[in-house]
């Protein structure tokens, strides 16, 4: 069900769960259809009743649309049939001109359908009405342009059906012969047409096949959209006629009728992703309907065509089968390399099959047709086998084949899905013979396959397919059959013979997986671990290897257990390797080969015995462990949980519905996202609650589902992790835990008996004892699943029934072993000798030259057995007992083939690789020797605990009774505690095995030391102890290295007190007797920085116009959603510095103006760095490693950009330091007790000393180089404020306010507060002090005409000046002043080192004048009644004299509350006391005022008068005495909480500059600008609008949201990089691109994290994923 955004927005939907998606290719809204949504869901508009409230329409309103239209509709008709040309010579560009030619008429009747239900009711008479068409259709006979458009029409239906005319005129109905088809694959395609005549002749409707016939308007239409590919504005014209219901069935049997002709075109097109869209957006509107479907199912034999379409066309890309008898095979598959797999060209087909099987009344009907059903098993049949993969053994493999992924897909959709849409409908015991049927048809057609093949009872060597949907048909059946619908499994199974041949194909599915990751399969290119991944992928695996799986454990049901056993380790080709031996001969398998092989199959045989998912576990118990599963494997985010178990949806568990919320609840702990300044975005997680890692956490369950072997190692870390958490296992490394299974279904008891045959027990104990001995190839995985296997035995115990056991292998084999079946009462069955074949180098014959002294009655059955058969060769090679359970298994099986003809059973033989376990003749290299045992099962498990322990008698003789005691020690821990809990379990449930273990335990055992070790099992020793040694070496350095790094961290983050900072960062905080030591960070080196070898700070520098976007309201401007809303940006910052320059030099010297203000609140240079130093040659080394370096940086050495080679945050230059001298720091210290005046003469005397150009050395050209990299930092724009461009007067206006720049963002870094607390982690980023040693250098170049030094204005009362011309502009008066602007200027104008005693003059003098500038805001803000008071009262006067009551109206404008008040006099004293105004420190009692402060060296009524009478007789210039001082700090726009608001109102807002809708429209959340991302029409210079945006707002930098994306995009000069979403859905998910369509609500943390690295400038540092955009964003 889909609805438009009109609908869904006035509809009520609380608490439904709903996907938002945009349509590409058009679509209905099912609104108002009430055989699709409950009439409670409707809209308001369409809830309104439509019935005889509502009039209908004149008839005389309607007559000329019924006029009109046909012959509007025939003339687009002939249009279409005009610009048809003969097949396969029809060019696209010549279709594509004729459907633009037709856009303005298609669009009309697409208008036609939006006029309501009257317009659409008469377009669908006219468009069904048989008569008209047949009037109009072929013209007038004298109109020769008609002829000839009608026979154009004739010769394009021609072809329409799925055999072409001359084809039917050459074959009529017989079949045609072999030699009818030509080319090099002649029997292949034979094969192919031959099905192809036979499905025509047996079709139900024979007019699938034939040419297509037209009775009206609307068919014909349909044929010529399908013609041209189905044009878009075509389509949606169909589409939107669909509410009219008569239509809507009409349309539903055109387009049924036109099926072929829609597959036929589709596999000719050259664009068939788009049109395989466009045909599925007009399918699903018709087929979704059950009642539709089912009438055109049956009046239109639906079924029967689509089953037919789909055959023929997999008929088109046939091959000849390779599986197994290559010459002689008759079967034929797919071809993976053709295009319509590799293209997907078959989906929309086979989706609208899948959609109409979801209807129960039609799914029935397909089951009841057995026709259809045998049609629909040769379709399966096509994939069965397909992308066969052979073993490369030679070379690696020239060209890898990606087809894979093609079979894998046309599985999963052609065969699996449809698979599972029948199944659906079986669920009940009504539906059994629907089940039998597809049961008996499956069967039948393996057989059939089986024998087309040529398969009998081996397969070929070295070959494997993963595609085998016969067999997985069948398996899904069954366990349906048996769950849900009460049917016995003895009657769907086959015989004995049947079930031999349908286990094999996917037992060697299962050996080849172990085979590739073994990598044998190696020189077969990763293409073939992509197939093994795949097939256990979440998506593959519930259609894949579950089925698999299942149909394994139905086959070990019923077959032998010890032919079952022998049969997976021959499979997995590790039967030689099966010996007591301590050397052994493999011919199948390299030594590093057999380790992971035998690995594989034990892991196989605990899965296949402990697996219950189609056992008997209920649906939410399989939805609970695949959760579990999935969530110890890692931590997920819940839509990735969703993607990860969607295989369960066919149980019938559906996306978001109530079980999977509540599992999840149950099993899971919600993580909300992490948000760390410097980490990266977190998202919501969910990870598994205590209770399930203690009590659900299943390895067996995670080896399944694990795509990569690391999952496996991560999940068991986790576990790990929690149980040292939690204090149940601190020791060692635990094993996986062992996890009780659900009950089997009593239909599958037999799958018991694997785990109880003797087979198996004797590879127990083989392993067991080879375990012990330190035999190669044996891993703690082998024990760990041996011990899984013993305790599964232990755990599901079978009663025996000795009359099933075959009497041949009950005699040959199993009495030298074990005297019966049960794993329990052989646990303790004492072995004494075995013989074993050996080759005459091994220790083993070495030590048994001579026979044993004696074989005493205690001596087993297989030690007299094997002395009495020693005549016979063949009976001797009994190489660790299974190779001769095998060699039964073979005679066993061709007796059940072949029971009469003993030559037959030697022609069955394969050739194949797994017969090379047989020894050849009597080889010369191998002895027969007897290995002297005397142990059990249990005896060796005592032993391994000894061993796994390194304790001797590590277990007492009365530990049973401890463990009596305290049962549930053994739930989670190692292999010690799994074998504690083995021999438990087998004490309780067996006295013999308690007796046995007591006394075994009694004894006193030498130490445990492997007595026949081999040469090769030594040097495996030494080889497994260095390499344990290297992995302990390793973790001490690794250790050591995360202590280093820690230590690193904590020196480098720790962030400095404001106290340890001088006023401005001009001095050190500490008087130090030597010279500054820098470390290198490159060479490692550490020294002073010197005039000849400089040291640099490695610095960032980046334009900035943070200041400039400020604003006076604390509260963050709004986001306009509406068309009300507007955003001004005339109230900030820069805009209103850059206003009050632009007065100014409208009425002042230019030069003048340029001293009075600061620029680079827009576009202004920071500089920040990481704080680690190099030399600056150094430095130029490492650059021009780095331009020889190959590798992709995502910087551009050229433009200067680097990494710290220590800390590697990013940057771009390096600010050079000035060498330190002890005696400039004891000067600033040094205490003054002058008067002011003196200090204010000697301060104008250093003014007027002349700068110097300094000394020609290493240190000054840095200095020059860096001011130039500054200057390059920003765009030109943002440095000439003066009326002559490049003047002196700019640079040193430019050089100052780089200075101020930087002060201001330190302030808003530390929260606009220098009192309060501690500094912001900006405060170490901070390099104030270089960077104005190396600012001061520069404009001590620069002097100041000492007529027009402010210094004398500020502190002297000159006389009257009149000699300035007319023409020439006055100075700027000192009260329209900046005076931090001053402050800068003077401290980096005079020379260094600056003695502070001149520094508080400075501050002083300045602070009178910012006092009377405050006063004189004061006064020019009265009212013409408070300016009269005042001047008769002569309050005016007692001001300027400096009344104590004066602090309290200067701070009443700007004052809002008493707590603001009272911080800001807080900081106000503390500031003073820093800088001297005050006494460092002042009375709390008494109360502090601004005033106090004042200190004058001159008449202060008389200076004030003098700068009074600078403004007064200037007009229009009072604005300029307001100065805005108060700036919030700088915020992003305050956005919406809901992402839709914003969606809805900008996903269609034209641009403004183009004024198109963008197709990436994307929003500044800087400033709110709407712009177009990567468009070309709103490019300018070659730079598209985000790019140029971002140089014009944010000074290259720019913060943009996308808004079909929901993610943020920052663009910082040349680069940019994805920096995640602000918008998160409920389960604190991202959802980039709109893909899941789930609502998303704002992050408050996530946008605050945003805007902090904004403020901070720390993009470069923390966004580590960059690349160029090339100006095209």
């Amino acid at each position: 069900m889909s609805l438009c955004a009109e609908c869904f927005n006035n509809g009520d939907h609380t608490g439904h769960d709903f996907n938002m998606f945009r349509s590409q290719a058009g679509g209905a809204c099912d609104c108002g259809d009430s055989n699709v949504m409950r009439e409670t869901g409707f809209c308001r508009r369409h809830r309104l009743r439509t019935g005889e409230n509502v009039p209908s329409v004149p008839r005389d309103l309607l007559l000329m649309s019924e006029m009109v239209l046909p012959r509007f509709i025939i003339c687009i008709i002939q249009y279409l049939r005009d610009g048809y040309t003969e097949p396969d010579t029809s060019a696209e560009r010549d279709l594509q001109k004729v459907l633009q030619q037709l856009e303005p008429q298609i669009t009309f009747l697409e208008e036609l359908t939006k006029m309501g239900g009257a317009m659409r009711t008469v377009l669908t008479k006219i468009l069904t009405n048989q008569q008209t068409f047949k009037d109009l259709s072929m013209g007038q006979e004298e109109n020769v342009f008609a002829k000839k458009n009608y026979e154009n029409y004739l010769s394009a239906l021609k072809n329409s059906g799925l055999v072409s005319v001359e084809e039917k005129a050459q074959t009529g109905a017989a079949e045609p012969t072999q030699g009818s088809e030509t080319g090099e694959d002649q029997d292949g395609q034979s094969i192919g047409q031959r099905k192809r005549v036979k499905l025509s002749s047996s079709t139900k409707d024979p007019s699938i096949m034939d040419s297509l016939k037209h009775k009206c308007f609307l068919e014909e239409l349909l044929f010529w959209t399908i013609k041209y590919e189905f044009p878009q504005k075509m389509v949606t014209f169909l589409l939107n006629m669909l509410p009219d219901q008569d239509y809507k069935i009409t349309f539903t049997k055109t387009f049924v009728q036109h099926y072929a002709f829609i597959m036929k075109t589709l596999m000719k097109s050259q664009e068939s992703d788009t049109m395989s869209n466009r045909i599925v957006h007009i399918s699903v509107q018709l087929f979704s309907n059950e009642d539709l479907a089912r009438h055109v199912t049956e009046e239109c034999q639906l079924l029967d065509i689509m089953v037919t379409v789909l055959l023929y066309m997999m008929e088109s890309c046939l091959i000849k089968s390779e599986l197994q008898d290559e010459e002689n095979s008759r079967h034929v598959v797919v071809n993976c390399s053709e295009a319509l797999l590799k293209n997907n060209t078959y989906w929309p087909l086979v989706s609208d099959f899948i959609n109409i099987l979801s209807h129960q009344s039609v799914a029935k009907k397909f089951l009841e047709d057995h026709s259809l059903l045998m049609l629909w098993m040769s379709f399966v049949s096509f994939f069965q086998g397909m992308n066969l993969n052979k073993r490369e053994l030679s070379e690696h493999v020239e060209f890898e084949s990606q087809t894979y992924y093609a079979a894998f897909a046309a599985e999963l959709e052609a065969c699996a899905q449809p698979m599972w849409g029948l199944l659906t409908h079986c669920k009940v015991k009504e539906t059994q013979e629907y089940t039998k049927t597809v049961v008996r048809y499956c069967l039948e057609t393996l057989q059939i396959w089986f024998d087309a093949i040529g398969f009998v009872d081996e397969l070929a060597p070295n070959q494997v397919t993963f595609h085998l949907p016969l067999h997985r048909y069948y398996a899904m059946f069954l366990s349906k059959a048996v769950k849900c619908q009460g049917l016995d499994l003895e009657s769907l199974l086959p015989d004995q013979e049947m079930l031999m041949r349908i286990m094999v194909h996917p037992l060697q599915i299962q050996a080849s997986l172990s085979e590739i990751h073994s990598n044998m399969w190696v020189r077969n290119g990763l293409q073939i671990k992509g197939q093994a991944m795949t097939y256990v992928q979440s998506h593959f695996c519930n259609s894949m290897i579950d089925p698999d799986i299942f149909l394994l454990q139905v086959c070990a049901s019923r077959l032998d257990p010890d032919y079952f056993i022998s049969s997976v380790f021959e499979r997995f080709k590790v039967v030689d390797l099966l010996t007591m031996a301590s050397v052994h001969q493999n011919t199948a398998l390299d030594g590093e080969q057999e380790r992971p092989m035998l690995e594989g199959a034990l892991t196989f045989l605990v899965i296949l015995s402990s697996l219950r998912i189609h056992l008997g576990m209920a649906d939410d118990e399989i939805l609970r462990a695949e959760m579990v599963s999935q969530l110890c494997m890692n931590d997920r985010t819940h839509s990735s949980l969703l993607d990860l178990v969607s295989s369960l949806f066919y149980h019938g568990i559906v996306p978001g519905s109530c079980s999977f919320e509540e599992m999840l609840s149950a099993v899971a702990d919600f993580k909300a996202p992490v948000f760390e300044l410097g980490g990266s975005m977190q998202q919501g997680m969910y990870t598994p609650k205590a209770e399930v890692w203690e009590k659900e956490f299943d390895p067996i369950m995670v080896i399944l589902r694990t795509v990569y072997r690391r999952d496996v190692q991560s999940a068991m870390d986790r576990y790990s992790a929690f149980l040292k958490q939690s204090g149940m296992h601190t020791t060692g490394n635990p094993w996986p835990p062992y996890k009780e299974r659900t009950p089997l279904h009593p239909c599958y008891k037999g799958l018991d008996r694997l785990l109880h045959c003797k087979t198996l027990h004797i590879v127990i104990f083989t392993l067991l004892y080879k375990i012990w001995l330190d035999h190669s190839n044996m891993s703690e995985h082998v024990l760990c699943m041996v011990l899984y296997l013993i305790e599964l035995g232990l755990d599901n115990q079978v009663e025996e029934d000795k009359g099933d056991e075959e009497p041949c292998i009950e005699e040959h084999c199993h009495d030298s072993w074990f005297p019966g079946t049960n794993l329990l009462s052989n646990l303790h069955h004492v072995i004494n000798y075995v013989r074993v074949r050996v080759p005459e180098t091994a220790p083993e014959v070495k030590r048994e030259r001579e026979p044993p002294a004696s074989t005493s009655a205690e001596a087993s059955n297989f030690g007299q057995n094997s002395r009495r058969l020693t005549g016979n060769w063949r009976e001797n090679v009994r190489e660790a007992q299974v190779f001769s359970l095998v060699a039964e298994r073979r005679r066993k099986f061709q007796e059940i083939i072949n029971r009469s003809s003993t030559e037959a059973s030697q022609a069955v033989r394969p050739k194949s690789s797994s017969t090379r376990w047989v020894p050849p003749g009597t080889p010369p290299q191998l002895v027969t020797e007897i290995l002297e045992i005397h142990e059990s099962m249990l005896s060796l498990l005592i032993k391994l605990h000894q061993k796994l322990s390194a304790k001797q008698n590590s277990l007492s003789a009365t530990w049973l009774e401890d463990m009596d005691a305290n049962p549930n020690r053994h739930a989670h821990g190692d292999g010690i505690t799994a074998i504690e809990r083995i021999l438990t379990k087998a004490a309780t449930r067996s006295h013999q095995s308690k007796r046995s273990i007591q006394e075994i335990c009694g004894k006193v055992f030498p130490p445990v030391a492997p007595k026949k070790n081999s040469p090769t099992a030594k040097k495996t020793m030494d080889k497994e102890e260095r390499r344990q040694r290297a992995r302990e070496r390793q973790q001490k350095l690794l250790a050591e290295f995360a202590s280093r790094q820690k230590s690193f961290m904590e020196t480098a983050m720790d962030v400095e007190s404001p106290d340890t900072e001088a006023a401005m960062d001009l001095g050190a905080s500490e008087v130090k007797e030597s010279e500054v030591l820098y470390d290198c960070v490159i060479c490692g080196q550490s020294g002073p920085s010197t005039e000849d070898r400089p040291t640099g700070l490695v610095v960032l520098l980046q334009a900035s116009s943070v200041l400039g976007h400020r604003c006076k309201s604390d509260e963050a401007k709004k986001l306009p959603t509406t068309d009300e809303e507007r955003i001004y940006p005339a109230d900030t910052c820069g805009a209103a510095h850059d206003v009050r320059l632009a007065l100014m030099q409208s009425f002042f010297k230019d030069s003048s103006c340029l001293q009075s203000v600061s620029i680079g609140w827009d576009g202004g240079v920071y500089v920040q760095t990481c704080g680690h130093t190099l030399h600056i040659d150094c430095h130029k080394s490492y650059m021009e490693s780095l331009r020889n370096d190959q590798v992709m940086q995502g910087f551009s050495v050229d433009k200067g950009e680097f990494t710290c080679p220590l800390c590697r945050q990013f940057a771009n230059s390096v600010l050079p330091c000035r060498p330190g001298r002890s005696t400039e720091v004891v000067s600033w210290h040094m205490p003054s007790n002058k008067k002011t005046s003196v200090l204010v003469k000697e301060v104008e005397d250093l003014q007027e000393q002349l700068g110097f150009f300094p000394t020609e050395s290493n240190l000054s050209k840095e200095m020059e180089l860096v001011i130039k990299d500054i200057k390059n930092t920003t765009q030109r724009k943002y440095m000439d404020y003066g009326k002559n461009p490049g003047s002196p007067d700019n640079d040193f206006l430019f050089m100052y306010s780089v200075a101020r720049t930087n002060l201001e963002l330190e302030l808003v870094h530390r929260g606009g507060n220098l009192c309060s607390g501690g500094a912001s982690g900006a405060a170490k980023r901070s390099c104030l002090n270089q960077l104005f040693h190396v600012l001061a250098m520069h404009m001590r170049l620069y002097s100041i005409d000492s007529a027009y030094n402010p210094w004398t204005r500020l502190t002297q009362v000159a006389p009257s000046r009149d000699n300035c011309l007319d023409d020439e502009r006055p100075e700027v008066p000192m009260l329209f002043r900046d005076c931090p602007s001053l402050l800068i200027i003077f401290v980096l104008t005079m020379p260094q080192p600056l003695r502070k005693e001149h520094f508080i003059c400075l501050v002083r003098m300045l602070y009178n004048l910012q006092y009377t500038q405050a006063l004189a805001a004061l006064s020019a803000k009265f009212s013409p009644e408070e300016r009269q008071a005042w001047s008769t009262s002569g309050t005016l006067k007692k001001v300027m004299e400096i009344s104590p009551s004066s602090p309290y109206y200067l701070y009443h404008p700007i004052i809002c509350c008493p707590v603001r008040l009272l911080l800001l006099f807080q900081e106000f004293s503390g500031l003073a006391g820093c800088l001297g105004l005050l006494d460092p420190a002042p009375q709390p009692s008494n109360p502090m005022y601004s005033a106090s402060c004042l200190d004058w060296t001159v008449s202060a009524f008389d200076l004030m008068s003098q700068w009074c009478s600078e403004v007064t007789g200037l007009a229009d210039t009072q604005t300029l005495l307001v100065q805005d001082l108060q700036w919030a700090s700088p915020h992003l726009l305050h956005l919406p909480d809901n992402y839709n608001t914003i969606f809805q109102y900008y996903h269609k807002k034209a641009c403004t500059a183009c004024k198109k809708v963008p197709k990436d429209p994307a929003l500044c959340l800087v400033c709110g600008t709407f712009v177009c991302l990567k468009g070309l029409c709103c490019k300018q210079h070659g730079i598209c609008e985000c790019v140029w945006h971002s140089q014009h707002c944010g000074a290259a930098t720019g913060i943009f949201l996308l808004i079909n994306a929901s993610v943020i995009i920052i663009i910082r000069g040349h680069r940019f990089c994805l920096w995640g979403s602000v918008y998160l859905d409920a389960h604190g998910e991202e959802d980039r691109d709109l893909r899941r369509g789930k609502p998303l609500f704002l992050c408050v943390e996530r946008y605050r994290v945003l805007e902090q690295q904004w403020v901070s400038h720390t993009f470069d540092h923390i966004n580590k994923r960059w690349g160029p955009h090339y100006n095209g964003l």
